[in-house]
């Protein structure tokens, strides 16, 4: 967002609610609201205490089927890649899950927070999918959702079919890439013309005209040479995964985007 007087950026200010003043950031602190106008200040060194640590690992803490779980709990996909001189440990989980037809169930640390994920094969790919935890998902009894017969709601057998002939009709193969988003097309084709109209021909790359979505990968998971040993380990029944280098290491920018599944 810019000034429409003179097109400069917006600066944003943090400015205390009850005086209007301009808060300092050495003077700001975290706090959670209990109730209205009610809050528990909890200070850095408890949020640290309470961040999960940052182990550079993946947790494997159970195989299952795939088919088992929810699509509700699926929330982004990075794919793994493996850390130089890893790609015998890599290969071995990537070909006992395919073949076995199971996935994995670990836990990840990315930034400060801990996430619950599955590992699951794809081509000669090991994908990570974050899922929610439970608590995140709203349980649809919270909900009023329409039940009963469809004579409850006067829907005919002839109606039931005429629509069930309908999606027969309209059902095609899965096809991504006829897919856009046309907004986003659209956006990019007006902010083109409104460059080349004030500076000539120039054309919008990533790089140049713009920057990576916030909530898009700037990492990688260094999946870890130690597979193998922790594979080994018959005896702990949870797998621990460590990686030969750090678990999110920074993507090179230009290949930055290829790393997001």
């Amino acid at each position: 967002m810019l000034d429409s007087r003179n097109k400069k950026p917006i600066r944003y200010e943090r400015v205390n609610a009850e005086t209007g003043e301009e808060v300092p950031w050495k003077d700001i602190v975290k706090a959670f609201e209990y109730s209205k106008g009610n809050y528990v200040v909890v200070d850095e060194d408890e949020l640290r205490k309470a961040a999960p640590e940052a182990t550079e690992t993946v947790d494997i803490e159970t195989f299952i089927d795939q088919a088992s779980i929810d699509p509700m709990y699926f929330e982004k996909p990075y794919y793994l890649v493996p850390g130089k001189k890893a790609e015998k440990g890599y290969v071995l989980l990537r070909e006992v899950l395919r073949r076995t037809g199971k996935v994995a169930i670990a836990r990840v640390v990315i930034r400060t927070r801990q996430y619950l994920a599955m590992v699951m094969p794809r081509e000669h790919a090991l994908v990570l999918d974050l899922l929610r935890f439970p608590q995140e998902i709203v349980p649809a009894g919270d909900f009023a959702f329409p039940s009963g017969t469809l004579g409850k709601y006067r829907i005919s057998a002839t109606e039931l079919h005429m629509a069930e002939e309908l999606v027969k009709s309209m059902t095609g193969p899965w096809k991504p890439a006829a897919y856009k988003d046309e907004f986003r097309a659209r956006l990019r084709k007006l902010i083109q013309a409104r460059v080349d109209k004030e500076q000539g021909t120039v054309s919008l790359s990533r790089e140049a005209g713009e920057k990576a979505p916030e909530n898009a990968t700037t990492n990688v998971v260094d999946f870890m040479s130690l597979l193998k040993k922790s594979l080994a380990k018959k005896a702990n029944p949870r797998a621990r995964v460590k990686s030969s280098g750090p678990a999110h290491k920074p993507a090179p920018a230009k290949r930055r985007t290829r790393k997001h599944a």
